[in-house]
């Protein structure tokens, strides 16, 4: 049908019993009374798409436009039934309508309003073009969900879908079966949503879970080295806070090399602890010393802080009775000492 010219500026055309006008001296372009817009499928549109994919990730992507296609349904639906079009003549009215657009050759193969049923097929739709040109192998969601919107709205209930045929897998159409449901479209986005939610929460988590026991593999290995310092004498520095896990580790780690150093003398150098000293960390000092002696090592502590000297007087240890020095020189002075060797 040739386009009628109004007016320099104005064209318009019906095709199929749909209008399309042009008011170019204003750039607007109306469909079907509708003002609206064009884009090129297979370069702009892609590119439209490809970015929400890049930005949100394919799982998001699908859900955003399964979402868009349904509530643009449902506008669809609720123009009919403000213009109190039946639903059968709405169906009819839609083949057409989204022919002219471009939409795709659509075929409503059956709709029961009773059972809120309806079959529908669609060839070359504009979404199965774009997945062609993206290379996709999953069919997409957003002209399902477009359709389940609209019979949504014309029966009154919420509506799902299933995918019977698809074009994109080779079918030679593809074909949707809709059926009611008790979830709406709502209560899906926020189910999906809240699913992604987990998803990345436990991604999350076996992150730090792995970073976690890679920072505590770091910290066994460069916690409180046994030091020779000379034959028979060795230092372990203390550092930081002790909870019960790290006394463990450090007393078995300590108690385990000193045979193999052949220590007389273990020197604990107490300089780098915390100064908020807690009850466990004087115990677990007591029962690393008390350990080393019952392997024929003796213990010297060294680097005694006063906050440490006053917290050790008011417990029930007996870190009092090992020989205590105020620097780590004075320790190991004694333990030579004691051997009869001195530094000269």
């Amino acid at each position: 049908m040739a386009a009628e010219k109004s007016d320099v500026k104005n064209y318009m055309i019906n095709v199929d019993g749909v209008q399309f006008d042009w008011e170019m001296n204003k750039g607007l372009f109306n469909y079907a009374g509708g003002d609206s817009i064009l884009f090129w499928v297979s370069t702009a549109m892609k590119t439209f798409l490809d970015t929400i994919e890049e930005v949100s990730g394919e799982e998001a992507a699908g859900v955003v436009l399964e979402a868009t296609g349904f509530r643009q349904g449902h506008v669809v639906g609720e123009y009919f039934k403000k213009d109190n079009i039946a639903t059968e003549q709405a169906l009819a009215m839609i083949r057409p309508m989204y022919a002219s657009a471009g939409w795709g050759n659509i075929n409503i193969n059956r709709v029961c309003e009773d059972e809120k049923q309806a079959n529908i097929q669609i060839k070359n739709s504009w979404e199965y073009r774009i997945n062609v040109e993206q290379g996709k192998t999953e069919p997409g969601r957003f002209i399902p969900g477009h359709f389940a919107g609209l019979l949504s709205s014309l029966f009154n209930t919420n509506m799902a879908y299933r995918i019977i045929k698809s074009e994109l897998t080779g079918d030679d159409t593809s074909e949707f079966e809709f059926f009611p449901t008790e979830q709406s479209m709502e209560q899906n986005i926020h189910r999906l949503a809240r699913q992604k939610e987990a998803e990345e929460i436990e991604k999350l988590e076996a992150v730090v879970e792995e970073r976690t026991k890679e920072l505590n593999d770091l910290v066994k290995e460069i916690s409180s080295p046994i030091i020779p310092v000379l034959e028979d004498i060795v230092v372990v520095p203390l550092l930081g806070k002790y909870d019960e896990a790290r006394s463990k580790e450090l007393i078995e780690k300590t108690l385990t090399n000193l045979p193999k150093h052949k220590a007389q003398y273990l020197v604990l150098d107490l300089t780098g602890l915390d100064r908020d000293v807690s009850e466990l960390t004087i115990e677990f000092i007591d029962k690393l010393g008390t350990g080393a002696s019952l392997i024929g090592t003796e213990t010297i502590l060294v680097g005694i802080s006063p906050e440490m000297g006053m917290a050790i007087a008011s417990s029930d240890s007996n870190l009092s009775t090992f020989n205590c020095f105020r620097s780590l020189h004075h320790g190991i002075l004694f333990a030579l000492a004691q051997q009869g060797r001195q530094i000269v």
